[in-house]
């Protein structure tokens, strides 16, 4: 084997020259073809006895490419490792010419990861939202709780905003002609939820059952169904029923169902708060993360592998088709693109090169203690805690997981001691990322 210094083409691409000696190359290819014919079958002969030269005349190519790659694999990790080249993704084996008729020449294409000092983060600023849970917000998640488990009781009274309605529905267009979609018996919704066309919602309010009303419809111009984009219609209602939405009251029954198994109202609430509690502190953390992700890829605008992101692109698509197929669809009936994922593809490698580079120059591995304390917290909320603990320690995966959002968290607090932090005080909504009305 020969090898030539690498030529570098892009800041992390390398080329390597490799040469394999013809006559070696041959010596082993009969080398392990001999060893094959021993145990080889065919037709005509006994296992073991098929002549030499009818297993090379099967076999001979094939077994020639194995060995010629594997060669060149040997000869490559051998000139990684003494170049001490970090190699990101496999090479690409490309034929050369050469003048030496006892060689065969090729190249060896490939990229290596990035070497860098972390920047310096000492201009990046950070917002820290700060917030204490309050009465009021345990009201306002009650109330939430309370309309998740509302029911609807038929009533006499006109439909009025919030009430489930059914209605009878038919439309034409301005010739008279009915239309796909302009018909329907029986359909249900909620009124003021948009679930129908403002001009639905806006007739049926103040409707008594029995009543039909005819109403003018212009639909709009980015209607989905586009032979009825901006059409001009005009639909008869009839309102067959109207439910009145009840909610339930914040009583013992309405504890036990949120699990709180002997309905005490003091105790639900103190759940709840602490459960919102927990929610504040992730969602915190989290706004804290990302302005630090975004601090790290401004302080470190790092080339990375191409090989490295095409990888994480097809993760990503691997992982959206998987999705649709958890959600009822068939995903070779969904065209999922791969240059969709590519930006944020290119954004997780970078970010994951960083994250690397600052947990190694910074120490900031996972401490077995820090990993025993995330196991915990994420086991705390289970009925037997105590064996959900066993299950991440059983498996090396699972608690790989968890070092490594570990060590995310260490080189978010090492960021943190280097970056202006100031706090901004957020109110429930905002954080929660409602609308205050």
């Amino acid at each position: 084997m020969e090898n030539t210094p690498h030529q570098e083409t892009n800041p992390l691409e390398r080329r390597l020259d490799l040469a394999v000696a013809i006559d070696a190359l041959e010596s082993a290819t009969d080398a392990r073809l001999k060893r094959m014919g021993r145990s080889v079958k065919m037709a005509g002969f006994r296992p073991g006895k098929v002549p030499f030269a009818i297993v090379k005349q099967q076999y001979g190519a094939e077994i020639r490419h194995e060995v010629l790659i594997d060669a060149l694999n040997e000869a490559f990790g051998k000139e990684v490792a003494g170049q001490k080249l970090n190699v990101a993704g496999a090479p690409r084996i490309e034929p050369r010419q050469s003048d030496n008729s006892t060689h065969l020449a090729f190249s060896a294409v490939f990229e290596v990861y990035p070497e860098f000092t972390p920047g310096d983060l000492s201009s990046a600023e950070i917002e820290r939202p700060t917030l204490e849970v309050a009465a009021a917000d345990v009201d306002k998640t009650i109330e939430i709780l309370r309309k998740q488990r509302v029911r609807y009781v038929t009533t006499e009274r006109p439909a009025a905003q919030e009430d489930r309605v059914v209605i009878d529905f038919h439309g034409t267009r301005e010739d008279g002609k009915p239309f796909p979609e302009g018909e329907a018996h029986d359909y249900s919704f909620l009124l003021g939820r948009g679930m129908l066309l403002p001009e639905f919602d806006a007739a049926v309010e103040g409707m008594q059952v029995g009543e039909e009303k005819t109403i003018d419809v212009t639909f709009p111009d980015d209607y989905h169904a586009q032979e009825l984009a901006g059409a001009k219609t005009r639909f008869e209602i009839v309102l067959k029923e109207v439910a009145g939405p009840v909610l339930p009251e914040v009583d013992e029954e309405f504890a036990k169902a949120l699990g709180i198994e002997d309905g005490d109202i003091a105790k639900m609430r103190a759940e709840i708060e602490e459960n919102l509690r927990h929610e504040v502190k992730k969602r915190i953390d989290a706004k804290v993360k990302e302005q630090v992700l975004e601090a790290l890829l401004r302080a470190n605008p790092i080339p990375v592998p191409n090989a490295l992101v095409e990888r994480e692109i097809q993760r990503l698509v691997d992982g959206a088709r998987e999705n649709l197929e958890q959600r009822g669809l068939r995903a070779r009936d969904v065209p999922v693109r791969p240059e969709w994922f590519t930006d944020k593809a290119r954004r997780r490698v970078t970010l994951g090169l960083i994250f690397a580079q600052v947990v190694e120059s910074e120490k900031l591995q996972a401490r077995p203690e820090q990993v025993k304390a995330m196991v915990e917290e994420a086991a705390r909320t289970y009925e037997n805690p105590a064996e959900v603990v066993r299950w991440y320690y059983r498996d090396p995966e699972r608690l790989e997981d968890i070092e490594n959002l570990v060590a995310e968290n260490n080189v978010v607090e090492w960021a943190l001691a280097k970056t202006k932090v100031t706090e901004r005080a957020l109110s429930f909504d905002e954080l929660m990322g409602r609308n205050e009305a």
